[in-house]
């Protein structure tokens, strides 16, 4: 059984900079798409980011320049580096493995940027 495991969130200062993993364990083959979402206080959840197995990555208007994502084969694993983060870009961060059978959800990451 595949599951996802998020981790390196946290309260952080805004201008601080932080980074998610999302590490995939039981992983048979590649999936076809990685993406990180985030969901904030009272808000649906919104995909910030994706990248797909050519390496080529894709960002929510809002948060170029600022959100990298990328991946590591070799560790089944994906990342979401964010810089100058935001009192907004406090949410739960959650990462997605998308498969033919059907998309894989983790179970999530709290980040909270406060002063």
């Amino acid at each position: 059984q595949v599951r996802l495991a998020e981790s390196g969130g946290g309260l952080v200062l805004p201008g601080e900079s932080l980074r998610l993993s999302c590490t995939a364990s039981g992983m048979r083959f590649q999936p076809t798409a990685m993406a990180w979402y985030r969901q904030a206080p009272g808000k649906e959840r919104e995909w910030v980011a994706g990248i797909y197995p050519s390496g080529l990555t894709k960002y929510e208007d809002s948060v170029k320049g600022r959100f990298v994502i990328s991946k590591d084969n070799g560790n089944n694993a994906v990342y979401l580096q964010i810089y100058s983060l935001k009192p907004e870009d406090t949410a739960v961060y959650s990462c997605k493995f998308v498969f033919p059978y059907g998309d894989l959800w983790g179970q999530g990451t709290q980040v909270t940027v406060s002063s």
